[in-house]
Formats: structure tokens, sequence, C-alpha cells
């Protein structure tokens, strides 16, 4: 394993200082042909070809969102095939081929920050917005890795992994200041140094602050002229009740084979739609939200085919959210109190991996994880005096995993990979064995045809578990499992264009969805079955004069299986398209970028319309020595988009934002 990785790296600097001194007719073919293909590491937990990993994969690099001006992970992940992000005013949540339940935590997409789990120990909450998201600008390039990966991480990588590798000190040699200036009063200011010195020690270590007024809203369900709802007040308009503010500091070390990285995250959000029927138009209606981890790390080559990797990790998340509520006027008390919703969450995570290639057709992965639960705390209560408390919970727990995956080339062209995990949950279901394959065809070494199958599961969090009261008369919560077939076929056609196609279907067993008593009284239990199908097809052209052209469409449909009846927030077609190209020469970069997103069921069953979002960029790259400017418009074409909300709204459909203007300036010294 590490003679081939010593190999790949020096081919991959022969490239890299050919393309940096504009020498590309230097290189053959080939060589021009293994520029374009991307290499990912999160697919199997070591670095590999795209072509050769048992996913269908995208990679979102530096470069891309350098050129498209994106301001947060969400923005990268809209642009991507087969996935979609909503926003409910408060959190954002990401959609995977058609898949995104209201009121789920993208608690089926497991996040990752370097390999590092992001997805917290009591929400199982993944994270893609800035309540505990990195620094976009920190981010050397996104795997977006499809279909389960529980044979490798385990709970929550049920319909696919974000990976999100963030840069050394190198990629910024030096130190970067950065504002950023854009609609509803919105700033950004960063500050970020990197570098690694004559003693080999990398460093990176950066810090941001945001804040934006928000957008105002008119929500027709709480106009007290045309609605009878109890809590109808001020003509319906939430005018300065969308306020955010977050702060983020990152830091990592790397030195021979130790590292080390520290993420720390605060936020502030105000809540505007009166969700968990709260009282319209209070400006007390927030979440806060803390997120943080250390890791510590040591890799090292054991001889020249094996290696070994150990982490160990402490991560922290806290939650409140504070409500108003009027309880004469949902008719259950006469008196009105501040609602208090706190969460908090403790866990220590091992890790050991050990990479082994016995010769150059073979690779195998070992490894074990560990995780411990010291504080799973959940409280909710009425802060009056006396308080009024509805939860106080306060529990640890463990669970353990260990897998192995084994990838053979039996032939040059033909590959199979076989990945076995099993994890145990003690204090709950017990244990859940998921196995993953693909064989891989390879007709040329810059093409492949995969036949993929995969079985993940999801257990179920302290919140499905606990929260409410009722649950503690219903059954023990099962693990959602889901099985997937998948046939893909990629294609890099020399250094300038490549093709993707895949069709999948995903079974979906055991479903934790929210249900309700005879008196309306809330609980999870797994009582749906869904399927999943699609197609989706991606091309992309790259010149050699930075010109890059893009486009897919996916096309998917997500339906219960008992009733056949589309999922609600599941769009049948989702479209991308894009175009950067050079003007002035070859100093500014202008983009465009056009999504669709066709219309979509609601829990009322009604539709969210469809809608075209427009976006245009313009980006300097070296047009000055010390100093890059970035100006964009979003939603140029002011279009009106709604999403689908989730049981705790009464609309029917969440608005969002609608055209806004951006600018950023970096300076590097």
């Amino acid at each position: 394993m590490v003679r081939a990785c010593v190999l790949a790296a020096l081919a991959h600097g022969t490239l890299a200082s050919a393309a940096d001194r504009g020498d590309l007719t230097a290189l053959s073919l080939e060589q021009l042909m293994e520029m374009n293909v991307h290499s990912v590491s999160g697919a199997s937990k070591y670095e590999q070809r795209v072509t050769q990993a048992p996913s269908s994969i995208s990679i979102v690099t530096a470069e891309d969102i350098r050129r498209s001006g994106h301001n947060n992970l969400a923005d990268v992940l809209r642009g991507v095939r087969g996935l979609y992000v909503t926003d409910d005013r408060n959190y954002t949540y990401l959609g995977v081929r058609g898949f995104l339940r209201p009121g789920d935590y993208s608690t089926r997409v497991l996040v990752l920050i370097d390999g590092h789990r992001l997805n917290d120990n009591v929400y199982d909450f993944g994270s893609v917005g800035r309540e505990s998201m990195i620094d976009v600008e920190l981010i050397d390039r996104v795997e977006i890795i499809r279909g389960p990966s529980s044979s490798i991480y385990g709970s929550s990588a049920f319909l696919g992994v974000v990976n999100v590798i963030t840069k050394r000190g190198r990629g910024i040699d030096g130190g970067e200041a950065a504002v950023e200036m854009a609609s509803y009063d919105t700033q950004k200011v960063r500050a970020t140094y990197g570098k690694t010195f004559n003693s080999g020690l990398d460093w990176l270590v950066s810090a941001t602050h945001y804040s934006s007024a928000g957008m105002d809203f008119y929500y027709p369900e709480f106009d007290q002229r045309i609605s009878d709802n109890p809590r109808a007040a001020n003509n319906g308009f939430a005018t300065g009740l969308d306020d955010e503010e977050a702060a983020k500091f990152f830091t990592s070390v790397r030195y021979g084979d130790f590292s080390a990285s520290l993420f720390l995250s605060d936020r502030h959000k105000q809540v505007p739609t009166a969700s968990f029927e709260t009282v319209f138009a209070d400006p007390r209606a927030r979440t806060d939200d803390a997120r943080g981890y250390l890791e510590l790390s040591y890799e090292r080559a054991l001889n020249e085919r094996a290696g070994l990797r150990v982490r160990a990790s402490y991560d922290s998340y806290e939650y409140e959210g504070e409500f108003p509520y009027d309880y004469a006027l949902l008719g259950d008390a006469d008196y009105q109190a501040l609602f208090i919703d706190e969460m908090a969450g403790e866990w220590l995570s091992s890790e050991v991996l050990l990479t082994s290639r016995p010769s150059d057709r073979y690779t195998l992965v070992i490894g074990g994880e560990y995780r411990h639960h010291l504080r799973e705390f959940q409280a909710s209560y009425d802060d009056v005096d006396p308080r009024v408390w509805y939860l106080y919970q306060d529990e640890t727990s463990g669970v353990g995993g260990a897998f192995a995956q084994a990838e053979a080339r039996l032939r040059d062209d033909f590959s199979l990979t076989a990945g076995l995990r099993y994890d145990h949950y003690g204090e709950t279901f017990g244990g859940t064995t998921n196995p993953r394959f693909a064989a891989i065809y390879n007709p040329s070494r810059n093409s492949a045809i995969k036949a993929l199958y995969g079985e993940a599961f999801r257990a179920p969090n302290p919140y499905e578990r606990y929260y409410y009261p009722h649950q503690a008369e219903r059954p023990p919560l099962r693990p959602e499992t889901i099985e997937t077939y998948e046939l893909a076929y990629e294609h890099y056609f020399n250094s300038t264009y490549r093709l993707s196609l895949s069709a999948y279907s995903y079974h979906i067993d055991g479903l934790i969805t929210q249900a309700a008593t005879e008196d309306a009284d809330p609980y999870y239990d797994n009582i749906d079955h869904a399927r999943a199908r699609g197609v989706e097809i991606e091309m992309e052209a790259s010149y050699r004069n930075g010109t890059v052209l893009q486009g897919s469409w996916a096309v998917q449909r997500a339906t219960d299986v008992a009733t056949d009846l589309e999922l609600s927030n599941s769009p049948r077609h989702l479209g991308k398209f894009s175009a950067s190209a050079p003007i002035l020469g070859s100093n500014v970069f202008a983009k465009l970028d056009l999504q669709y997103h066709s219309d979509s069921l609601t829990l009322s069953r009604s539709r969210s319309p469809a809608f075209w979002l427009a976006n245009f960029s313009l980006s300097t790259h070296d047009l000055w020595s010390k100093v890059e400017l970035t100006a964009g418009v979003y939603n140029l074409l002011d279009e009106q988009r709604w999403f689908p909300s989730a049981e705790e709204h009464v609309q029917p459909r969440l608005q969002q934002e609608g055209r806004t203007y951006g600018g950023k300036i970096v300076v590097r010294f």
C-alpha cells in the first residue's frame, strides 16, 4: 500500500508540475486522462480512483466552490446531481435521490469532516448549514458518496456520505483576511493563517464570524383578517424575526505521523415561522447551537504494503430552543410561558484501521470503532415558577463496530469489492450486520461499469426514543434498514469530457416515522416502508482555457410501499446546468448556474410548485497578486421558491429567498 501510495504521489507530482508550468504538451494522452480522474478517500477509507470506488461518487473541488461564490456547504450540495436542500428558516436539510422526510434532521446522511463523524449523538443531525458546518473557504474538496455505507461507517450512512476534506496549511501558505457583504444586511469576516514550516510542521488556523438580519415574511395562515387560527396576529407579517449569527473556529496541525484538529461552532437563530404552535411574530422564538470536537490521529506505514491509522476524539453538541407559548389560545391552560427545550451531548470516539496490500491486486481494510456517549441529555419545561416539566432524560450509552473490506482485481479490467460490518448497541436493540458488494468492469483505464449492492441501517436516536411521553407506552423502536441495487457507468473521454450514468432501486423497511395517538399525542414508530427508483445522467467538459461546462438530470420516484403514493418533499425531476469561462483574458471567470426543481407534495397532499434557480457570479483569479474579488447575483430571476414544511408548521409550504446580491474581497499577506 505504501509503495503504491508513493508511486501515485510521484505520478501526481509529475502531472501537477507539468500543469503548473503550462507544459501540457509534454504529457502523454494517458497522463492527460489521469489528470481528469478524481480520487476519493471516503468510499473505502483509503485513497482510490473514482473509477475503482464501490459507489457512485461526485467530487466538488475548492476551485468549483471559488468560482461559484458559495457561502456555505448547503449551497455547494445544492448544485450536485440528485441532491436538493431545503430550509425551514431554522435549519437546512439535505435530500438524496428523492428522499427527505419533512421534519427529519438529515439523519439518513452521514456528514464527515476529514473522516470525522459530525452527526451528533442525540438528534443524529447531519448538519450542512451554518448551525455546525465548517467554513467553505477551508474546504479542499467535498466527496459525495451515494448509496449505503454502513459496511464501513455504521449508522446514518444510510442514503449516502458527505465527506468534507479540509485544506492544509500549505494550501494557504500565508495569511488571509476576507470580508463579505450581501443582501439582508449580511456580513461575514474571516481570518486564516496556514503554512508548512521547514521542520515539516503543517499548521492551519481560521476564525469566521457571520451575521444576517434575514428576510421578512408574510404568512396568510397567520393573517387574522382571513384566517381563523387563534394565533393569527400582526396581519400575518413576520418582520425582523429571521436574524442569524454564527462564529466558527478551526485549526489543524500535522507533523510526521501525528495530526490534531479542533473545531468549534456557535450559532444563534431567530425562528419566524411560529412552529410548534408558538406565539406568532414573537421575537423571543430562537434556537442556539454549539458544536465542537477535538481529534488526535496517528498514521504510519508499518512496511511497504501495510499502514496503520489510530484516531481518538472528544465531541460535544449543545442545543437550546426558546419558544413563547400562550396556552390560553391553544385551549390548554390559562397562562403564558417561555417553553425551553434543551439538549446536551458528549461522546468519546476511537478507531483503529489497518490497510494492507498483500499484492498489487488485493487491498484489505480491517478496522474497529467504539463510541462512548458520556451524556445524552434532553429536557423541556415551561420557564415559570415553579417550572412545569415535560421531559428530563439523562442517559449514557455505547456502541461498538468491527468491519472489513477486501478489493480484489481478478483481472486488469475487472475487480470485486466486498465489505461487512457488525455494530452492537447494547442498551437498545442489540446487533446488526450490514454488507456491501461491488463488481467493477473497466473497459479502459478511465471508464468503469459498476454493479453495486448494499445494505445499511439507521439506529433510533435518543430523541426518537424518549422525547415524547407516549413513547414509553410503545414497543421499542427498531433500526430502519435499506437495501439498494445500482448500476453505474463512468467514462472519462481524454482530458476534456466526462460522462456518468446510473440507475438505482432503494427498498427501505421499518422507516421511523412520527405518528399520533387517538388524542393527537405524537410518538415515533417503525410503521412505513418506502421505495425509491431513479436514473441520473451527468456530462462535463473541461477545456484547457479554463472553461467548464456541466449538466445533469435526475429522474426519481420515491413512494410508500403500502399505498404506492408519492412521498412528500420528493421532487420527480432535478436538473443542474452550469457554465464557467474566463473573460478578460484568463484573470476573471464568469459562472452561470441553472437549477431545476420539479413540484413536490406537501404533507397536506397539495403541491409545492416547481421552480428554476439561476445564479451568476464573477471571480478574479490572479488578477492581482494579493487580492481576490468575488461578486454574485443569486436567484437571478427572482423566482418564487417554496419547499414543503414539516408537521410542526401550520404553513404547508415555506418561502425561500428571492433575488440576493453578494460580494467578497480576500487579501493575502
